[in-house]
């Protein structure tokens, strides 16, 4: 018989109490930086309007497991924290897979279908081996190649960027905590692609807000990528160092420059400029061509979508490795 203790955290203040256990599991297992517990407890404080944090935790002698669950006011679904701005989404756990099932098994008790949209199941797999899961989208990468060789198969956009300079378009880092840097290149995204209301998940202004205090929160493991011409941004890039992995998480150019491909030019530069430091390039989530004329590798993402019944069907599975 297990010996289990359970938490559900409601509230962001409520989730304060597993940021130890939260941090130390992420210590035991694959993850990525929308897993850490400080971009959930942001995201809980700051959509608080949208998704009731539902987090369940349950510790035992054997393991430990955390849901970061939520529950959306609009669909009276669950979801997990992170509102449509986490790419990459994961539940948390170490040890025997019972422990796992048990808080899958609370979740179910509310009786509410579940929606998770996007799991990577090259990282987090065993932990979603019972769900079944539906392609959603591929994350373009750049990966095992030398920067020289990257260079040399992109040279059209080294000469971009040759051309951006010679018009007195500038390259500048800045870190997460220049929150104005941030806060301006999200302006920008919302006030000139106002129109692309299905592709530009910043016209909402609570996201780009996000964004800035996320920003902030990862410090000089966050850097921004901007082309600037005097006082015009004529492109920027928001990317997050995770690990070996450098995460291209927006990019932004003004549509003025577009005959310069600023956004393309950037990304290409920076790509390569990663690829010097040793490490891996992650596009994130959508084959956008932009991204798949640079990309050489890309990973599968899938998407979870139960009803009550089958969340209350799975949860009640005994694990295989349990039953070993």
């Amino acid at each position: 018989m297990l010996s289990l203790r359970t938490v559900i955290a409601r509230t962001p203040s409520q989730m304060d109490a597993l940021a130890p256990l939260w941090e130390r599991l992420l210590r035991q297992q694959p993850h990525s930086l929308f897993q850490r517990f400080s971009w959930n407890r942001l995201a809980a404080q700051m959509f608080s309007d949208r998704l009731a944090p539902y987090v369940v935790c349950v510790q035992g002698d054997t393991g430990a497991a955390i849901i970061p669950a939520a529950t959306s006011f609009t669909g009276d679904r669950f979801e997990l924290l992170g509102e449509i701005l986490f790419d990459y989404r994961d539940v948390i756990h170490s040890g025997d897979p019972e422990v796992l099932r048990l808080a899958w098994q609370r979740l179910a008790q509310q009786e509410k279908p579940l929606n998770v949209v996007s799991v990577d199941h090259l990282t987090g797999g065993e932990r979603w081996n019972d769900f079944p899961l539906s392609p959603f989208a591929m994350a373009p990468q750049v990966k095992d190649i030398a920067e020289d060789t990257f260079r040399l198969a992109h040279s059209r956009l080294g000469r971009q960027m040759r051309r951006l300079r010679k018009q007195g378009v500038v390259l500048r880092i800045s870190s997460g905590n220049d929150s104005q840097v941030v806060r301006h290149l999200y302006a920008c995204k919302r006030a000139h692609f106002a129109g692309d209301e299905s592709d530009n998940l910043f016209l909402d202004s609570r996201r780009c807000e996000f964004m800035v205090a996320a920003a902030a929160l990862e410090g000089s493991s966050c850097e921004i990528y901007t082309l600037e011409q005097g006082a015009s941004l004529v492109a920027g890039l928001v990317t997050f160092r995770d690990a070996d992995t450098r995460r291209f998480y927006t990019i932004y150019f003004n549509p003025a420059w577009a005959r310069y491909s600023p956004g393309q030019a950037l990304l290409f530069e920076v790509t390569a400029r990663s690829l010097a430091e040793g490490l891996r390039c992650d596009y994130m989530t959508g084959e956008y061509p932009y991204k798949l004329r640079l990309a050489n590798a890309s990973r599968p993402l899938f998407r979870v979508d139960l009803s009550a019944e089958q969340l209350a069907d799975i949860a009640s599975r005994v694990p295989a490795a349990s039953a070993a």
